[in-house]
């Protein structure tokens, strides 16, 4: 792979738009926008899925940047404005699923919403932002692996190396289309966003083995002790919940084809029609 000329996207105002921050701009409003035209298969008002992004979105980064921080504090202890610099990197995916899918619950919590219901219509779009989020290492050429000597790739520092943000990258994009199968055949609430927690977490755990700048826990990869934890978290609650599922002898595909979605004559229809 060619390394890349410049980690500015573009220039406005004596501004530098920088290819990192324009790519995950860029994959939040894609994921949110996603989420608004689904919503009405999931019985949930659109016009709400604003609402969450405005919340989630900015708590996203907030969590992404604080996670990241907490591994680096003897770096940034010492001056602490450069936490709020992220123009050059510095976020960890983790902590953003953290604080802006805890963030959503409070909400769905706050409307009477299922948040299975609403978990499983944003993940397929998170996934995306994933993928598109990613290509931000590239021209930041960080997120890479050791040396290699493969076809694709990527010189940085004048040594080959893995390209570890593009195996992310394509998985996350294969994921994508993945889950919204699993969302459009969905048995029981809660099946999209574990099958996404699990099938995420396995590429990570593998991939993160191959970087050379893991977020580290003593001698323990940060990103790998998540992903086991979530493998087995989500293999468990999957399995709890499709058997729930089976005994209330209300397992099929769900059915969300009354609810509009669009207009209800009340809030509280709305609410109660997505329990």
């Amino acid at each position: 792979m060619p390394t890349p000329k410049s980690n500015v996207a573009f220039t406005i105002f004596g501004l530098d738009i920088m290819w990192y921050g324009l790519l995950i701009a860029s994959g939040m409003m894609i994921a949110l926008l996603i989420a608004y035209k689904r919503a009405p298969k999931h019985g949930l008002d659109p016009e709400k899925i604003y609402d969450i992004g405005l919340y989630c979105l900015p708590m996203a980064v907030v969590g992404c940047r604080l996670w990241y921080v907490a591994f680096h504090w003897d770096y940034y202890a010492w001056d602490l404005m450069k936490i709020i610099n992220i123009r050059q990197g510095g976020l960890a995916i983790h902590g953003g699923l953290l604080f802006g899918i805890g963030t959503g619950i409070l909400l769905c919590k706050r409307w009477k919403w299922n948040p299975l219901n609403a978990v499983d219509l944003v993940v397929p779009g998170i996934a995306l932002a994933q993928s598109i989020g990613r290509w931000g290492n590239y021209f930041n050429q960080e997120a890479h692996g050791g040396p290699t000597d493969l076809p694709w790739a990527i010189e940085v520092g004048g040594e080959l190396v893995h390209p570890t943000f593009l195996y992310e990258s394509i998985w996350c994009f294969i994921l994508f289309f993945v889950l919204l199968y699993i969302d459009n055949h969905r048995q029981f609430y809660g099946q999209t966003c574990l099958s996404y927690g699990g099938l995420y977490s396995i590429e990570r755990f593998f991939v993160e083995g191959l970087r050379t700048d893991s977020l580290m826990i003593g001698p323990f990869r940060t990103a790998q002790v998540v992903s086991l934890t979530l493998i087995v978290t989500c293999s468990i609650a999957y399995i709890v919940l499709k058997k729930r599922a089976t005994a209330s002898s209300v397992i099929g595909v769900i059915d969300t084809s009354a609810v509009s979605g669009k207009s209800e004559e009340s809030e509280e229809e709305s609410d109660a029609g997505v329990q």
